[in-house]
């Protein structure tokens, strides 16, 4: 496995291109299921999750080609509807791949899923939504083979749920009918997928906040599309820039797309300023404060920057308290910034006290989920001395060779065999 070494201390300064949103180019690239005709992704970045979703996809059927970051999946056939446990573990994603194979071969048989181990991820609104469209659904030795004809249905959601929603969605593209969907997500990511469904020929119609109606269609064709930047990246350089109190440039980011995780970088007087091209970062001046963060459903602040703030406020004046509402183990990362000299205090698994320290120390630490280990990053770039930081194999499947694009900003980091 891989380790990072980072030397903290180091003033960052540059600019560099913010990638496209993981959490978009995935469900974005499931969509290649729902037609014969091919797509074409734009900005394609090849994460550690991007190829093992097209490991998955190929073993269904899809053919795929790369050309510089140019991605064009085709599936004119699907020659099997079983996703493997080879791949649904390596990442929870490949699970939306149920509702698309059901919606087009009228079966599917795909593992549970696996992903960070950041709680319990309750699978419920996957399956009442599609047993709602007429699937029948059973469980079998860690499969979910799910068949049928799906209908058109009025779905509630119980809870607000990204991955539900994007199931849902795409089966919903190919069931006969109209399908009401009540309750659903509307993370940037959830308005990329609907966008390029309609660009393929789906009809989707708002008829409230979070109400949603797909009336389907027999069949979606081919198009092209680029993936909207990614939010959380932005938020992971924007923190690190805050720590080292640097001044850097974030090409192709959007402040729109994140401005309910901003109020912590105001609050520190870091200059947040949108230009044609991208964000310019100005933490010169920062005076980092603490305050109160609770996690909610898009629009409220994102749980998949809790981590990120976590190492960042860890550095504030005054004290931050976190309540994490969306997930019940995401407080991972705390121990180990614990271990560099941060000040917290895990209330129970969803309330974490943050007392600022002026200074944290290098350290050898563990990356135990995607965003946590990254949240490791930033308080390494911080820290006085050098930190290790291992398995950074969690970071590689949101970040695509975060070290290099840290390096181009004059950091000290480097990737090295762990033996």
């Amino acid at each position: 496995m891989y380790q990072f070494k980072i030397t903290g201390g180091k003033k960052l300064s540059g600019s560099c291109e913010i990638q496209s949103a993981k959490n978009a180019i995935l469900p974005l690239m499931i969509c290649t299921l729902l037609t014969r005709e091919p797509i074409v992704l734009k900005k394609v970045s090849l994460l550690a999750d991007v190829k093992t979703l097209m490991q998955l996809l190929e073993s269904l059927g899809t053919q795929i080609t790369m050309d510089g970051d140019t991605m064009t999946l085709q599936t004119p056939q699907i020659k099997t509807t079983l996703a493997s446990y080879d791949y649904i573990s390596k990442m929870r994603a490949g699970f939306w791949v149920l509702g698309p194979l059901l919606a087009r071969m009228g079966r599917a048989e795909v593992s549970l899923p696996g992903g960070c181990a950041i709680g319990a991820r309750a699978l419920d609104i996957y399956f009442s939504a599609l047993t709602a469209m007429g699937a029948n659904i059973e469980n079998n030795n860690g499969y979910i083979k799910a068949s049928g004809q799906l209908n058109g249905a009025d779905i509630n959601c119980w809870r607000v749920t990204v991955g539900g929603t994007h199931n849902t969605i795409m089966a919903a593209c190919l069931a006969k009918g109209k399908t009401t969907i009540h309750n659903v997500a509307l993370e940037p990511e959830v308005m990329d997928l609907i966008q390029m469904l309609t660009q393929m020929g789906a009809r989707f119609e708002w008829i409230g906040t979070r109400d949603l109606i797909v009336y389907g269609v027999d069949e979606l064709h081919g198009t092209q599309y680029t993936p909207v930047p990614d939010r959380i990246e932005m938020i992971t350089l924007m923190s690190a820039a805050a720590v080292t109190k640097s001044h850097i440039f974030l090409k192709n980011a959007r402040l729109d797309l994140c401005e309910s995780a901003l109020g912590a970088f105001y609050a520190g007087k870091v200059s947040l300023t949108q230009t044609d091209t991208g964000v310019d970062v100005d933490a010169t001046q920062a005076e980092l404060t603490g305050l109160p963060i609770t996690t909610g459903p898009y629009p409220e602040f994102p749980t998949d920057d809790q981590p990120l703030l976590c190492a960042m406020l860890s550095l504030a004046k005054g004290e931050t308290i976190i309540n994490e509402k969306m997930h019940d183990n995401r407080f991972m990362h705390v121990p180990e910034l614990v271990r560099m000299g941060a000040n917290i205090r895990l209330i129970d698994n969803t309330h974490a006290l943050i007392s600022g320290v002026e200074s944290l120390k290098g350290a050898t630490v563990m990356a135990s989920d995607l965003r946590g280990g990254a949240a490791l990053v930033v308080a390494s770039l911080a820290a006085q001395g050098y930190t290790i930081v291992q398995r950074v194999y969690h970071i590689d499947r949101g970040y695509y060779h975060l070290e290099d694009k840290l390096k181009s900003l004059g950091a000290d980091i480097e990737r090295i065999w762990q033996d």
